[in-house]
């Protein structure tokens, strides 16, 4: 098994047995960096189940994004204005599906939301949402296409941008945006580190539930053989006893 096989085996199971799957799989290879994946979010997870099973929604999702990047960059408004329903619907279908999988754990849909933006306007996003091994959720920071391209009169001033001020609005946004990239990469580890510390939580409750039912099935035999073994004493006492006296004749 290669590398690639075994990020698909592994993004394909449920986020509580990943750990210890990949851990089997680092054994079982030699190769260390499969050690180095993470394991997804229950978000992650959702996402990469509609993937595996409802390909032609997420092919419509990517499919708009694929169109609707290439309408923004030609500057082709009619085509983003026809596009938006159609981002819409998919968007909508996607969601749905992925909120179907992860069963009520999503705690806020905030994240699926951005998630699926980044896929529809962003290839690299994209590309990480088809491959199915998604491990947290996506953001995209730059500018969002809407239905008006950059060429289209309804978006000209009649007055002569400010070239100061411009310049001023993009280094603040910049800053904003390496800032916003920090703590999303920050996220990410922290949602990691977190999810860790709850497995090894439930895995310590699992050995801990399995250790109090041993110790129990351990004392309530500790009662039988206790009981047995002292009719078995009593009843060695009773036969020596009969024994003494038919040798003595008393």
């Amino acid at each position: 098994m290669n590398r690639e096989e075994a990020a698909d085996r592994l993004y394909a199971l449920p986020p509580a047995e990943f750990t210890a799957a990949r851990n089997r799989l680092v054994k079982e290879t030699g190769d260390k960096e499969i050690g180095k994946l993470r394991k997804p979010t229950v978000l992650a997870w959702a996402v990469n189940q509609v993937v595996r099973s409802h390909p032609a929604e997420i092919g419509e999702l990517l499919a708009v994004g694929e169109e609707l990047r290439a309408a923004w960059a030609s500057g082709d408004g009619d085509a983003l204005a026809a596009l938006g329903p159609r981002r819409s619907a998919a968007v909508a279908a996607v969601s749905r599906l992925v909120l179907k999988a992860a069963s009520g754990r999503l705690t806020s849909t905030a994240e699926l939301e951005q998630t699926l933006d980044a896929a529809v306007v962003d290839a690299g996003a994209a590309a990480q949402v088809r491959s199915g091994r998604l491990a947290g959720a996506l953001s995209y920071s730059g500018f969002v296409p809407t239905a008006v391209p950059p060429s289209s009169p309804a978006r000209r001033r009649p007055a002569a941008p400010d070239p100061s001020a411009r310049a001023e609005a993009e280094a603040a946004v910049e800053r904003a945006r390496e800032r916003h990239a920090e703590w999303a990469g920050q996220l990410g580890a922290a949602v990691a580190e977190r999810d860790e510390a709850l497995e090894a939580v439930a895995e310590a409750e699992r050995a801990l539930t399995e250790a109090r039912r041993r110790a129990s099935a351990a004392g309530q035999r500790y009662d039988v053989v206790r009981k047995e073994e002292g009719r078995a004493r009593q009843a060695l006492t009773d036969a020596e006893q009969a024994l003494r006296r038919a040798s003595t004749g008393r």
